[in-house]
């Protein structure tokens, strides 16, 4: 059994829904693993105009598990002889003044590896589970066999998120990949939005309103 392959069915064993492996030539080690894990629907379903107290514990319990299977992810490659670096599930990076980008992106990630595409919301549509999933990534110098993917946008542009979304964030823009993040959604105005409206929960730092109404997990 290949590496790449005993990586992926250990990681699946430990709850991760889904794994992918692609190359980057703008990450920090030439290959890379991304996982998926599925979000309850019934919790998301909850969401109606605000986020949930139950929500907010899950996602946060959904992200701590992420990080802890990338760690899991990178000692089994070290023992292999590899070398790797995590990109946490969650974490913000304060560069020249802007404070909504993390080290390298899940969604980006998560495309380069075939699992999916991105939507108007600017949320990652996974290939079976919709938007009802969290992203980890791993970069590694093993190297996998990766084939190019052709990435299919699954988003079916209904202008139900750009309805939804109290911020006025989402702009009801086709995602194409390469276009920019900023060109159709806006980072600052959906976290000043939380950090106002939704402060009692979780100290306005989840929403979900743009997840919840998504079509793209009604059909799964």
């Amino acid at each position: 059994m290949s590496i790449q392959t005993e990586l992926k069915e250990f990681l699946l064993e430990k709850g991760v829904s889904d794994v992918g492996f692609f190359t980057a030539d703008d990450g920090p080690l030439p290959f890379g693993v991304s996982i998926a894990v599925r979000l309850s629907e019934a919790i998301i379903n909850e969401i109606e105009d605000e986020p949930t107290h139950t929500y907010f514990n899950h996602y946060r319990n959904v992200n701590a598990f992420i990080d802890a299977m990338l760690l899991q992810a990178g000692l089994f490659l070290q023992r292999k002889g590899y070398r790797y670096i995590t990109v946490a599930a969650s974490q913000s990076i304060n560069k020249d003044g802007w404070n909504y980008c993390g080290r390298y992106s899940h969604k980006k990630a998560a495309c380069l590896a075939g699992l999916g595409s991105i939507g108007r919301n600017s949320l990652f549509l996974h290939y079976e589970y919709g938007s009802f999933v969290r992203l980890g990534t791993i970069f590694t110098d093993c190297p996998f066999d990766v084939s190019d993917v052709e990435i299919k946008n699954v988003c079916n542009g209904c202008d139900l998120c750009v309805k939804a979304c109290p911020a006025k964030a989402i702009k009801g823009v086709d995602w194409y990949p390469g276009i920019p993040r900023e060109e159709i959604f806006d980072p600052e105005a959906c976290s000043t939005f939380m950090k106002t409206k939704f402060q009692k929960i979780g100290r306005g730092s989840v929403c979900g309103i743009c997840m919840s109404v998504c079509p793209m997990n009604k059909q799964r």
